[in-house]
């Protein structure tokens, strides 16, 4: 553990501790746990045990202090580098960049220029996301200053623990940091050590004033908020709403209420006006009831009320006479009246009488009485009456009357419906003795020719009015297998003849059928071409088989029976296209059915061994067998003297795509191409090359034995003698080198240029 010192600076308190190993509940985080000075306000804190990343030292912070230390002048970074022990990788600090701005990641304020504490040429991001910000802390150069790095390195957390915390100040002022201590600047409204007193307004007691409050800090205190709202038909005065202001007074004067004037009334010309006011004289609520002097009659609203807007409910009322309905002179009558008040108003009185002819029906005069309604029933003036006619049988009746339902001058005229006619006087009168001229008239129904059934066909007759008479109605029907060409029915019509033609029965027709493709058609008719009891029958030609009935039937519902056959060409198996080879096939009738082509092909590498066409016969069986493809061979290989060989095959033993490695013993090296492939032309890319005596190691021990700082004349002669032996092995290589590897394609598998044939050498 080390130890804590103290430095109070710039309204803060700091205290420093040096931490070990925390174990944080159960779950054993490797956190640092710490030691500190408690002081009661601004503190410091370092762990002196493991290095994290940026966020896991943020998340280290919060977890046991505030957060990562927010540095705010020169003497917190003098008093941190003085204090802080030498760490080569140094501490990470609360700064980081977000959205392009270097920002305090605890206050979420960016980083003001005037505030920067950048080492030279920093920050510099070295085009490696560098967002994150360390402390230089004892560093031989530019001690104290910032530099930029990426978040993902591992540092040391340098934390803080404030003084100030979320709940101090009531949350209703600002806590202020301060030496050792802290102190709360309350908001507008607040007051107290820990603003816990909140500015009082006077109580709100209106009257006739509907009020509505909110008090979010207790009644009539700091920003309760009051509604108000006159009821309906007064009129405020004042304002609105009123709001409590820190001042401890509200933002203007109550507000009162008056209630709304109406125009004032008078009494109508022969009436009278009785009024009740609530709130004052032709005030809102006020409310005035009209009535009129004995034998007049209100008209317009009984009553009015001063509504809401100042308006009267209704129009202006008036009184007038009372009058009775407008009296008419009845039919075949006459009326004479006589008025005191206005024409048929109380008082007024009529006498009725009647002309030649005509009794009267009711009182001889009425009276307009002062409810409006005249004395008696109403008088009137009724013609003399015949008997009632009536319509005949089958017949109908129309009268025109003059003066009522068969009276006086009444006339009715007789008619007979459709297909009857008329016995007797076609229109009768009544007279003035009360009686009918002529007799009554009757109706008969009218014939029709007598019918008979049609050939091969039956008739069934129904009669309403008699045998073959109007509405007798004759159906028809024919035999089975039969249509019926003409009407189904025939009715005897008013005018005494059939409605329709005379029918007639025909046999019933089939569609007519055709020979299928491929096919042929044979029919037998009994009673017409195509038509009921004809049997056709189907056959096919050769290569096609029948699908469907072999024959169908024309039936009695004009129907064939089964389905429409077809020819299908015979069908042969389907095939497949060999392995490494393609299939193309041509169709004349369907896919692999008779007369259908195919070719066989192979692929590059591959010959077929087989018929190359095939055709489907009649028979259903293809020509010929199916063929293959086989790879094609290139000439066996065999591994080089002093040497070794490996193949791989992919299609069989040396065959087209198979490859082969050449390699040498120790001491020997290959002359010509490492791999070897067969092509499709059945032939390899190159020569099988050989193995030769490795000449190097000779070289050396010449040149070893000649390099002696006293060659003796016997060793000069020697080493010549050697150096031509040399020379003429290696002009035999180059030969060998020419015959194993006569072309320079450098592109083609296994071969050896002139620089990898030497580098073997």
């Amino acid at each position: 553990m080390g130890t804590a010192a103290g430095l109070r600076s710039a309204g803060r308190t700091w205290a420093l501790g040096s931490c070990g190993i925390f174990y944080l509940g159960i779950a054993a985080i490797a956190w640092g746990a710490v030691t500190w000075v408690e002081v009661g306000a601004w503190t410091y804190h370092y762990s002196d045990r493991g290095d994290y990343a940026w966020e896991q030292a943020r998340n280290y912070c919060q977890t046991f202090f505030t957060d990562l230390v927010a540095i705010q002048n020169k003497q917190e970074i003098e008093y941190l580098n003085r204090s802080l022990p030498f760490h080569k990788r140094y501490y990470w600090i609360g700064i980081r960049k977000l959205h392009g701005t270097w920002t305090w990641v605890g206050t979420r304020k960016a980083l003001t220029k005037e505030a920067e504490n950048w080492a030279a040429r920093e920050p510099n991001n070295r085009r490696s996301n560098q967002d994150c910000v360390e402390i230089y802390i004892k560093r031989p150069q530019e001690s104290g200053k910032w530099n930029d790095e990426s978040c993902n390195q591992k540092k040391k957390a340098l934390c803080y623990r404030a003084s100030c915390q979320p709940f101090q100040c009531s949350q209703r002022g600002e806590c202020v940091e301060t030496i050792g201590s802290y102190r709360c600047e309350c908001y507008p409204g607040f007051h107290g050590p820990e603003c816990e007193n909140v500015v009082q307004c006077a109580k709100l007691e209106p009257r006739g004033v509907h009020m509505n409050c909110s008090h979010p800090y207790g009644d009539f205190s700091y920003n309760s908020t009051c509604v108000f709202r006159c009821q309906e038909g007064f009129e405020q005065r004042g304002a609105d709403t009123l709001r409590c202001l820190p001042s401890q007074q509200w933002s203007a004067d109550t507000p009162t209420c008056t209630a709304i004037s109406c125009p004032v009334l008078s009494a109508p010309d022969q009436g009278e006006l009785n009024c009740s006011h609530l709130y004052g004289d032709f005030t809102f609520g006020s409310k005035c009831a009209f009535s009129c002097q004995t034998g007049f009659a209100l008209t317009g609203p009984e009553s009015r009320e001063c509504t809401a807007t100042g308006t009267w409910t209704g129009d202006s009322p008036h009184c007038e006479a009372v009058a009775c309905p407008v009296l008419s002179v009845p039919d075949q009558g006459e009326l004479n009246c006589s008025h005191l008040h206005g024409d048929f108003t109380f008082g007024s009185r009529c006498a009725f009488s009647c002309q030649t002819g005509f009794a009267l029906m009711g009182p001889e005069s009425r009276e307009c009485t002062a409810t409006g309604t005249w004395t008696g029933d109403t008088a009137r003036c009724k013609a003399i009456a015949c008997l009632a006619l009536s319509a005949p049988d089958q017949g109908e009746l129309n009268c025109s009357h003059l003066y009522g339902d068969f009276t006086f001058r009444s006339k009715c005229a007789f008619s007979c419906q459709t297909g009857f006619a008329l016995m007797g006087p076609e229109s009768r009168e009544c007279t003035a003795t009360g009686t009918w001229t002529g007799d009554s008239p009757h109706c008969e129904a009218i014939s029709c020719p007598v019918l008979s059934a049609p050939d091969q066909g039956e008739l069934n007759c129904s009669h309403l009015h008699g045998d073959f008479t109007f509405g007798s109605t004759c159906a028809f029907s024919c035999q089975t297998g039969f249509v019926l060409m003409g009407p189904e029915s025939r009715k005897c019509t008013a005018t005494g003849t059939w409605t329709g033609d005379n029918p007639r029965c025909k046999a019933i027709t089939c569609p007519v059928l055709s020979a299928p493709d491929q096919g042929e058609l044979n029919c037998s008719h009994l009673h017409g071409d195509f038509t009921f009891g004809s049997t056709c029958a189907f056959s096919c030609q050769t290569g096609f088989v029948l699908m469907g009935p072999e024959s169908r039937k024309c039936t009695a519902t004009g129907t064939w029976t089964g389905d429409n056959p077809r020819c299908k060409a015979t069908a042969c198996p389907m095939l497949s296209a060999p392995s490494w080879g393609e299939l193309n096939c041509s169709h004349l009738h369907g896919n692999f059915a008779f007369g259908s082509t195919c070719d066989f092909s192979c692929q590059t590498g591959f010959v077929l061994m087989g018929l190359e066409s095939h055709e489907c016969t009649a028979m259903g069986t293809w020509t010929g067998d199916t063929p293959q493809c086989k790879a094609i061979s290139c000439p066996v290989l065999d591994p080089p003297s002093r040497g070794q060989l490996s193949c791989s095959h992919v299609h069989g033993n040396f065959t087209y795509n198979s490859t082969c490695t050449f390699s040498c013993e120790k001491g020997f090296l290959r002359m010509g191409a490492e791999m070897l492939w067969c092509e499709a032309t059945g032939n390899w890319t190159r020569h099988a090359p050989v193995c030769e005596e490795d000449g190097a190691p000779f070289l050396k021990q010449v040149l070893a034995y000649s390099s002696g700082t006293a060659l003796a004349l016997a060793g000069i002669v020697l080493s010549g003698m050697l150096i031509a032996l040399l020379a003429k092995r290696l002009s035999n290589r180059e030969e060998k080198k020419k015959l194993l590897n006569p072309t320079s394609d450098l592109g083609s598998p296994g071969i050896f240029t002139n620089a990898a044939y030497d580098a073997n050498l």
